[in-house]
């Protein structure tokens, strides 16, 4: 059997010490979602944009160094504090790439689950 991009869906569960409103409300404020959005050891985020409504836009721009990738999608579902879904674009996506983020309360945290649907391996 061979996989295809179609086929993978990456689920990544944590727990965060703050209110899911507080981890939510992080996601889309511009200014928090460049320290959010580190992809690795090095690695800065100079630049997020985000346009907070269902059809909205977000763009990021992670950087290496030099080297600069560039990030974005559009907003699909924000429902406040509970589940927040987006295209996802970057220079690896396929079409059809989507991430769903749903924040539950665990005790005076938060329980987030990440789920990527439709990406190359």
């Amino acid at each position: 059997m061979t996989l295809t991009h179609q086929d993978l869906t990456l689920t990544v569960e944590r727990t965060i010490n703050a209110p899911p409103e507080q981890v939510f409300d992080a996601r889309l404020d511009p200014a928090l979602l460049r320290h959010f959005m580190q992809p690795g050891p090095g690695m800065t985020t100079p630049r997020a944009e985000t346009g907070p409504r269902v059809g909205g836009r977000f763009d990021l721009v992670m950087a290496n160094g030099s080297d600069e990738m560039r990030q974005g999608g559009v907003y699909q579902v924000i429902d406040r504090p509970h589940r927040l879904a987006f295209s996802w674009e970057s220079p690896f996506s396929v079409e059809g790439s989507t991430v769903t983020l749903e924040f539950k309360p665990k005790g005076a945290g938060s329980h987030i689950a990440l789920t990527h649907v439709r990406f190359p391996s």
